[in-house]
């Protein structure tokens, strides 16, 4: 199918799509309000009064209600299709890069409460019309021409429709309270309503003709299951057992070069930078078979890394250079194979991290990262004498480049984090909390929030004895994923303020800052919306994936 075609076909099914948003959002109301008026009987007096203002205003605004809902969902679709589809226009990665904020929004509680119904929207949504939502994703794969469906091409995906339904909300001329009351009450009969648009969609492409892609089908060796990744495991295999474990190679390169047969020798790739040694290269000195096993442990564990699909293609490059630096290192010092200590895998474990967690491939800063860890490896890969100081040296620059981005930007909030400072005193001598703060704090009406429409379910979201113990173990510099504004976020910790009260996170994929309180940040983590992130080991995951395939049956 040619780009024009996809173009077409994809637009074609948005187009169709929001001609019936508003008859949906036309049952969702009537949903809302049966919804609403079947919990109110329970609900105590003030509650039940300001539930009645909401249904009544639902009523009174319901065609301008729909049209916010009809025009936020046709907005995100648009802009779907312009930064992801393959025929939409620019790859995403080409996209400008979205302008800094003019204000530093303070996120409280009432902010997180919205937060918390707008994940809970989207998870009813993706509970209750799970099947009918894959089953549209091979359609729209089709649309496009990913037959395996490689990826979510749909634009009306669960999160869309929560945040059109949130942008209806904030038409209501009503509080705060009431607009996340609404949402409360309409998440669950939208998911309803969408398991049949859903379906209803998936039929009407079906009659066009259109014929669904099919998800891939993983063939496993006999025995494994599908449980979790290969390697997916907080489990890490001892290297020197593995090595121990390996039947020995017999002597002689031949054996060990036998899936190199027929290859160049090592040369320079296209970069400047030299291939990694192939295995005749390195065995042609080994005398004895545990050297031999060592070689060849180590082949594969970065065998595996490379197969490892969380791993940038950018880093995964970055790491074949250290192949061959890395099996000539095993030569000379067994203590290599000490995965949680060795400088090495060190190295690489935080160079994935942190290229991870700027995922923007056209950001400065990761370019700056992947430019200094190039040079890093190159400066590695030419040295003739590989020793373990040699990688304590590139583990410490790495370090400290890591540590230069955090103080750049935290010389770039510098302003900011005065401002919160002086904030975060008022707030603890029980001063009242200001509208704006030297133009830069933007807090939209919070005063007017009726804290029984926001502490509805406060209950089961009280922050507990786990959550004061989590962010007493943040410090400048961790990683948290958040939900955050309606979207899942990968952020820095900048600054705690001195009170604690007020926290500053850096967006790992922009330049977007958030102050949270303290109370926001514990209903966040009693709600399961917000987690440290922990730098994983690609190492270890690499190691379990070549201990189950050594402990894999050889085939007859």
């Amino acid at each position: 199918m040619a780009a024009r075609q996809i173009s077409r076909a994809l637009n074609q099914f948005v187009d169709d799509e929001l001609l019936r948003a508003p008859l949906l959002f036309d049952q969702l109301v009537d949903g809302t309000i049966e919804h609403a008026r079947a919990e109110m009987a329970g609900m105590p007096p003030v509650q039940r009064s300001a539930i009645a203002d909401l249904l009544e205003s639902l009523l009174a605004q319901r065609p301008r209600l729909g049209q916010y809902f009809t025009r936020s969902l046709g907005e995100q679709a648009r802009q779907e299709l312009a930064a992801g589809s393959p025929a939409g226009g620019m790859p995403r990665a080409a996209l400008p890069a979205a302008p800094r904020p003019r204000t530093l929004a303070l996120v409280d509680d009432a902010t997180v409460a919205l937060d918390v119904e707008l994940s809970h929207a989207i998870e009813a949504i993706k509970s209750i019309a799970e099947y009918e939502l894959r089953e549209l994703q091979t359609f729209t794969a089709a649309l496009v021409g990913d037959m395996d469906v490689a990826a979510d091409h749909n634009p009306f995906r669960a999160e869309t429709y929560a945040r059109a339904l949130w942008d209806a909300a904030q038409a209501l001329p009503l509080s705060r309270g009431h607009q996340v009351a609404f949402m409360r009450h309409a998440g669950v009969p939208l998911a309803h309503l969408l398991r049949k648009s859903y379906a209803a969609a998936s039929s009407r492409l079906e009659a066009m003709g259109v014929e669904p892609a099919a998800y891939r089908t993983l063939i496993l060796p006999a025995g494994s299951r599908r449980g979790t990744l290969p390697g997916e495991t907080t489990y890490s295999p001892d290297l020197q057992r593995m090595r121990d474990s390996m039947p020995a190679p017999r002597s002689g390169p031949q054996t060990l070069s036998l899936r190199l047969e027929g290859q160049p020798p090592a040369a320079p790739g296209p970069d400047g930078t030299r291939a990694p040694e192939t295995w005749r290269e390195l065995t042609r000195h080994a005398t004895n078979p545990v050297d031999r096993q060592s070689v060849e442990l180590v082949s594969r564990l970065f065998d595996a890394m490379q197969a490892d699909t969380r791993v940038p293609a950018d880093v995964a490059a970055l790491i074949a250079h250290l192949q061959g630096p890395a099996m000539r290192l095993t030569l000379r010092d067994s203590s290599l194979l000490d995965q949680d200590r060795h400088p090495l895998w060190r190295f690489i474990n935080r160079l994935a991290f942190e290229a991870e967690m700027t995922p923007d491939s056209a950001d400065p800063e990761r370019a700056q990262l992947l430019a200094a860890a190039r040079s890093t490896v190159e400066r590695l890969a030419d040295e003739p004498d590989q020793s373990n100081e040699l990688y304590r040296w590139a583990q410490e620059r790495l370090d400290l480049l890591l540590q230069r981005r955090v103080a750049r930007r935290l010389a770039a909030a510098a302003s900011q984090i005065g401002a919160l400072q002086k904030l975060e005193d008022r707030l603890a001598d029980g001063g009242p909390l200001p509208s704006t703060l030297h133009g830069m704090l933007d807090v939209p009406h919070l005063d007017t929030v009726p804290a029984e429409l926001i502490d509805a379910q406060g209950a089961k979201a009280a922050p507990s004895s786990d959550g004061e113990s989590w962010l007493d173990e943040l410090r400048p510099g961790d990683w948290v994923r958040m939900f955050i504004q309606g979207h899942w976020v990968q952020a820095r910790l900048l600054w705690p303020g001195e009170r604690r009260e007020i926290w500053l996170f850096a967006d790992g994929a922009s330049d977007d800052t958030w102050a949270v309180r303290r109370g926001a940040l514990l209903t966040m983590r009693a709600e399961r919306l917000a987690k440290k992130l922990r730098e994983r080991s690609i190492v270890g995951s690499a190691a379990a994936r070549v201990q189950e395939a050594l402990a894999a049956p050889k085939p007859d």
